[in-house]
C-alpha cells in the first residue's frame, strides 16, 4: 500500500508541475504596449471586417473592405464612468479601447487594466453596425463604414449620475439613425440602441450585428485542466461552449438561438455581446487574417416609409462576476470556467464567499473553508490513516512472505492476498478515501485560481496578494517542513532505494513548485496539512489506546 501511495504521491508532484509550468505561462503579468493616438489613428484606417446579409438565417459573408475617404475625418470619443474608461470610433461607432479602473494592471501599479486595445501587435475591439439591403455598414456600399456625427468627444458619468447616453447620428439615403451607448454607475454592461428612422418613401431594410475581434496568438488551451483565453458562446442548445482561436480557423459557426450571446474570454475577465434575449438571432464565428471573430446577427427589420423602431443589444466588458453574469444570459456565468468539477466549485465559492463576509478577509476567509473542508472529511481521513496503520503494523510479515517467495511471484501474490483476508486489512483502504478527496481539493483549486475575487487580495503580512506567489518564499518552506512532519509520522515501509530516494525529497520537491504558484493556493494547502497533523496525532493516540498502532517505524 505504501508503495502505491508513493506512486500517487509521485503523480500529484508530476500534475503540480504541470500546473505551475501552465500557471507562469498564462497567468504571469504581460506589459501592455502603448502608443500615441495619432499613429493609433492611422492604424484605424486601415479598414475592418465587415458583413453582409440578405435574408436572417443566411450566412454572414466576411469581408476586409478599405475604407474610402470620407467627409468628416474619424476621430474617438472618451468616455469614463466610475468602473470603465472607453474610447469610442466615430468610424462605425466601435470600442476600440476599453480600460477598467477599479482593477489594476499588477497590484500597486496604479495603472488601470487594459482589455481592449488596438497597438503593433495586437488588436482587441468590440464592433457593431447595420447590414442588411439598406444598413450602413453593409460592405456592398460605396462609402465602406459610417463615420458617425457627435456633439463631443468627451463623455464623463459624474457622481450622483443615473445615466449617460453617449449619441453618435448618421443618415444616408433617407435612413436616419442614432446609435447610443448607455451607461449606468457600478456597471458594466452597456446598454447599446439604434434609433433608426426611414424618411423615405420606400420600405428600408436593416440587420444589426456585433460581434468581438481579437488577434490569435500563443494557446489557447492547457496540458491538464485547461485554463483558456479565446472565444466561447452561449445559445438555447448549449449554456456554455468554448470556441477556440484553432477552431475558427477550420469552421465558421453560424448557430440559430434565441436569445444567446457571444464572449471573449481572459484570465479573470470576458468580453460578451448579449443580443434581445426574446428574439431569434445566430451565432457566428469568423478567422480573419490572425484575428479571431465571434458575434451574434439580428433579425431582418423592415421599415415602412415614415416607421421608426428600436433595435437592442447589451455589451459586456469586465470582470467574471458569477451574479452580475448570471443576470445578463443564460450560461453567461459558466465562463467563470471551473472545468468539469463546476458542480462542486460552484457551492465551494458560494461558501468561500459566505465565509469572505464575516471574516472580511480573503486569507482567513481561506484558511475557514479549509478547516470546514477537512473537518466534513474526517470520517475518510480516519479510515486512511488507521489503514495506513494497520499495513504499517503487517510490515515484518509482509517482509517475512518476500524473503519466503523471493523467487516466486506467482505464490507471493496469493499469500499476500491471505494474510490480508486473515488479519482483516484492507491494502486500497488507505488510497481509497484520498481519492475520494481529490475531486474536492482539485475543484477548491479553481475556485482559488478562477475566482476574480481574489485577485490582488491581500491577506496579512508579507502576503499582499494572494494571486501572487509569495514574496519571501515563507510559505513553500512552510509547506515543505509539514509535508516533511507528515511523512515523519507516517514511516515508509518500502525497501526499494529509488522509491525511498523519491519520498524523502518530495517535501524540497513541492517547495519548490509551490515557489511560483499564487500565495493562496499554498496557503490553502499549508493549512490543510497542519490539520492533517493534528489529525494523525489525534487518531494514532486513540488507535495506540486500543493497541492497534506502535509508535515504532
Amino acid at each position: 500500500m505504501d508503495s502505491q501511495r508513493s506512486i500517487l504521491i509521485i503523480a500529484l508532484a508530476f500534475v503540480s508541475f504541470l500546473l505551475w509550468q501552465q500557471w507562469h505561462k498564462d497567468y504571469g503579468e504581460k506589459p501592455v504596449a502603448s502608443q500615441p493616438q495619432a499613429e493609433q489613428q492611422d492604424r484605424i484606417d486601415s479598414g475592418d471586417l465587415q458583413l453582409t446579409s440578405d435574408e436572417f438565417g443566411s450566412q454572414p459573408v466576411a469581408e476586409i473592405t478599405p475604407t474610402t475617404t470620407t467627409a468628416q475625418r474619424q476621430q474617438l470619443i472618451q468616455v469614463e464612468t466610475d468602473v470603465l474608461q472607453l474610447e469610442i470610433n466615430t468610424r462605425g461607432g466601435d470600442i476600440v479601447g476599453l480600460k477598467l479602473p477599479q482593477y489594476e494592471q499588477t497590484k500597486d501599479s496604479g495603472t488601470p487594466y487594459v482589455m481592449m486595445r488596438r497597438v503593433t501587435g495586437f488588436e482587441y475591439i468590440a464592433e457593431s453596425g447595420l447590414i442588411g439591403t439598406h444598413g450602413p455598414d453593409d460592405s456592398r456600399s460605396s462609402e465602406g463604414r459610417p463615420v458617425y456625427q457627435s456633439s463631443q468627444l468627451s463623455y464623463r458619468l459624474a457622481d450622483g449620475q443615473q445615466e449617460l447616453i453617449v449619441p453618435l447620428t448618421y443618415e444616408r439615403d433617407g435612413l436616419l439613425i442614432e446609435k447610443r451607448f448607455i451607461f449606468r454607475p457600478g456597471q458594466y454592461d452597456i446598454g447599446l440602441e439604434y434609433l433608426v428612422h426611414n424618411q423615405s418613401d420606400e420600405v428600408r431594410v436593416v440587420q444589426n450585428y456585433q460581434h468581438l475581434m481579437q488577434s490569435i496568438e500563443g494557446k489557447d488551451s492547457s496540458f491538464f485542466m485547461p485554463i483558456y483565453r479565446g472565444a466561447a458562446y452561449g445559445s438555447q442548445d448549449d449554456r456554455y461552449k468554448k470556441y477556440k482561436f484553432s477552431d475558427m480557423q477550420k469552421r465558421n459557426l453560424s448557430i440559430p438561438t434565441v436569445g444567446g450571446w457571444a464572449a471573449m474570454l481572459e484570465h479573470y475577465f470576458v468580453a460578451a455581446w448579449i443580443p434581445d434575449q426574446h428574439q431569434n438571432n445566430q451565432i457566428y464565428s469568423r478567422e480573419n487574417r490572425g484575428r479571431g471573430v465571434i458575434g451574434t446577427l439580428g433579425p431582418v427589420v423592415q421599415l415602412a416609409p415614415g416607421e421608426q423602431t428600436t433595435i437592442a443589444a447589451t455589451f459586456y466588458a469586465g470582470p467574471k462576476t458569477q451574479d452580475n453574469l448570471a443576470e445578463l444570459a443564460n450560461g453567461l456565468d459558466l465562463t467563470v470556467d471551473y472545468g468539469f468539477l463546476f458542480f462542486i466549485s460552484q457551492p465551494l465559492f458560494w461558501l468561500l464567499t459566505l465565509i469572505q463576509g464575516f471574516v472580511v478577509n480573503w486569507g482567513v476567509a481561506i484558511i475557514c473553508i479549509t478547516i470546514i473542508l477537512k473537518g466534513l472529511m474526517y470520517p475518510l481521513t480516519k479510515i486512511q490513516y488507521e489503514s495506513m496503520a494497520k499495513m504499517r503494523n503487517l510490515k515484518p510479515k509482509i517482509e517475512e512472505l518476500q524473503a519466503r517467495y523471493k523467487d516466486d511471484r506467482q505464490k507471493l501474490g496469493p499469500a499476500m492476498m491471505e494474510l490480508y483476508r486473515k488479519e482483516k486489512v484492507n491494502p486500497m483502504g488507505g488510497c481509497l478515501p484520498l481519492l475520494l478527496q481529490m475531486p474536492i481539493f482539485l475543484a477548491l483549486y479553481w475556485v482559488f485560481v478562477e475566482s476574480v475575487e481574489i485577485r490582488h487580495a491581500p491577506f496579512m503580512l508579507w502576503i499582499q496578494d494572494l494571486s501572487a506567489p509569495d514574496p519571501w518564499y515563507i510559505l513553500p518552506v512552510l509547506f515543505g517542513l509539514s509535508m516533511f512532519m507528515m511523512q515523519k509520522l507516517t514511516p515508509m515501509t518500502v525497501t526499494d532505494p529509488m522509491q525511498r530516494k523519491l519520498m524523502m525529497w518530495m517535501p524540497v520537491a513541492f517547495s519548490v513548485f509551490f515557489i511560483w504558484f499564487p500565495s493562496g493556493l499554498v496557503l490553502y494547502w499549508l493549512v490543510s496539512n497542519l490539520i492533517s497533523l493534528a489529525q494523525m496525532l489525534y487518531i494514532y493516540k486513540g488507535m495506540e489506546k486500543k493497541g492497534l498502532h506502535s509508535k515504532k517505524a
